[in-house]
């Protein structure tokens, strides 16, 4: 993109020939645009402005439905809905409570879906049944926080952000939904994405063996805290007043 003011949270289609991003466009309201991952053609409005923004976190498997979320609404926050490809202007409300939702990613077969919520208090992972008459039966799984939440291949793993630990759980379909216990991965110091998450700051590999994060500058992290005791005598020592 080139165009002026703030091109943010650029996500792929499916098929990987579309990038679709929020845009706030020379300082207008963000909202959904998109356009070729090869640059041969222009950027498209895929969503009318708001009073608030917009920001695309994942498209369905068949590059049908596009889940965004809708920030900091008064009355509900961050609110996660769905906009349908052939109607485009046609969005509808997947899940607005009175607490924050947000990050939905839908599993690779497109059966469930994956978001974040501070219903508790703080930011857990949730996952529920993916269907039109909105979320029901949904399970929690993450366990003392987690936000960030991307699938790995064929939908049997869910991956997740806890501070700096990068965890996994064993998600089952059958018979029913399941969730299993939650596993450390790997831990690090790497760049996470703010209080609110509203954007994934990473991204897992198709078959769930590798990970592309930022990594903190080493200089930058402090690694100790020095006390000065009696500092006003030897300011004196070194700086006499006469």
């Amino acid at each position: 993109t080139s165009n002026p003011g703030e091109d943010l949270a650029p996500i792929w289609t499916p098929d990987g020939k579309q990038v679709t991003f929020m845009s706030e466009m020379s300082g207008r309201v963000p909202t959904l645009w998109w356009r070729p991952a090869d640059g041969s053609g222009p950027q498209e409005l895929l969503l009318e402005r708001e009073e608030v923004a917009r920001l695309p976190t994942s498209w369905s498997p068949d590059g049908q439905t596009l889940a965004f979320t809708s920030l900091l609404k008064i009355g509900t926050g961050s609110d996660i809905w769905m906009l349908p490809r052939e109607d485009e202007q046609e969005k509808w409300v997947f899940l607005d409570t009175e607490f924050d939702e947000s990050g939905a990613m839908f599993s690779p077969d497109g059966r469930l879906l994956a978001y974040e919520s501070n219903e508790t208090g703080r930011d857990e992972v949730y996952v529920v049944p993916f269907s039109v008459t909105g979320p029901r039966g949904k399970k929690q799984v993450s366990v003392g926080g987690g936000a960030e939440p991307v699938w790995a291949r064929e939908s049997r793993e869910l991956l997740y952000r806890n501070g700096d630990k990068m965890m996994a759980v064993a998600i089952e379909t059958e018979p029913e939904l399941s969730v299993g216990t939650p596993r450390l991965l790997v831990e690090g110091r790497f760049v996470g994405t703010g209080p609110l998450h509203l954007r994934r700051n990473y991204d897992v590999s198709p078959d769930g063996q590798r990970f592309l994060m930022i990594k903190r500058e080493q200089d930058l992290v402090p690694t100790e805290i020095i006390v000065v005791l009696n500092w006003f005598e030897e300011l004196k020592r070194l700086v006499p007043t006469n």
